[in-house]
């Protein structure tokens, strides 16, 4: 299975990091987890590209992870595509019917499967078998843990939007990766996302640590000052710690290597 980082950003935008987006992808599924702005030409620098994707998976509506969706929809039908599956927190149905209502020309373009999930247990999409646990921010947001579908892993954790919390580390038990929000550096107050020491402190108390934690939802803030937010990481947790970048790809098994 592969993880590539197609957007590691926020919603202030720094002029090299695009928003929130991952692609999960093994050798017959893909899968798109968040689609912010700038999310499909980073697609399009996949072998993947835009028409390649299987299904879309929201963790929640903020602008900065839905803001391509509609983009998305028009270059699928232009290309070509004719079906996609969409799939997200309670409300998922009503953002794409409210995005077809405005871009009245899109309905009926593709064949699209619409809906929304919950928390009650797992769900399988584009051939991944996917729980959900609801996160700390300022709305309804899910993190997730995806496998390959009918395999025991290895698995990848994606916090969405949220603080730290005790539940969110359990929930990543035993996965090979753990992507995580870290969107601020300690000096700035926040809530709904974490600090480096609060992130640090949450998996440090953890019993059971992930394979490797890969930071995203970068800030501008955080520009320059990664070695210090990963010292800071440190003091609380010693376990495998980095930046995500934009085009990451990494191979991720029992032992995750970077490409």
């Amino acid at each position: 299975m592969r993880l590539t980082f197609l957007g590691t950003g926020s919603a202030m935008p720094t002029g090299h990091r695009f928003q929130s987006g991952l692609l999960l992808a093994d050798e017959a599924h893909k899968l798109l987890v968040d689609c912010g702005s700038g999310v499909l030409h980073a697609l399009e620098r996949t072998e993947a590209g835009y028409e390649g994707i299987d299904a879309v998976l929201l963790t929640h509506h903020h602008l900065d992870h839905v803001s391509d969706l509609d983009v998305l929809l028009k270059a699928r039908w232009l290309a070509g595509a004719t079906d996609l599956t969409i799939a997200g927190p309670p409300g998922t149905v009503d953002l794409v019917e409210g995005l077809l209502d405005l871009h009245a020309y899109l309905q009926g373009r593709l064949d699209l499967t619409v809906r929304d999930v919950d928390t009650d247990g797992p769900f399988s999409i584009a051939g991944f078998d996917v729980t959900a646990l609801e996160t700390r921010h300022s709305m309804q947001c899910f993190a997730y843990r995806c496998t390959p579908s009918g395999t025991d892993g290895p698995a990848i954790a994606f916090s969405g939007d949220s603080e730290a919390f005790d539940g969110l580390v359990d929930f990543a038990e035993g996965a090979a990766v753990l992507v995580h929000d870290c969107s601020f550096p300690d000096d700035v107050d926040v809530s709904n996302h974490p600090t480096p020491s609060q992130l640090g402190t949450v998996l440090g108390r953890g019993e059971s640590e992930p394979g490797r934690v890969y930071l995203t939802h970068l800030y501008p803030h955080t520009e320059g000052r990664h070695e210090q937010m990963l010292d800071s990481i440190a003091d609380h947790y010693d376990g495998d710690v980095r930046f995500a970048e934009d085009g990451l790809s990494v191979t991720v098994q029992a032992t995750t290597t970077d490409d």
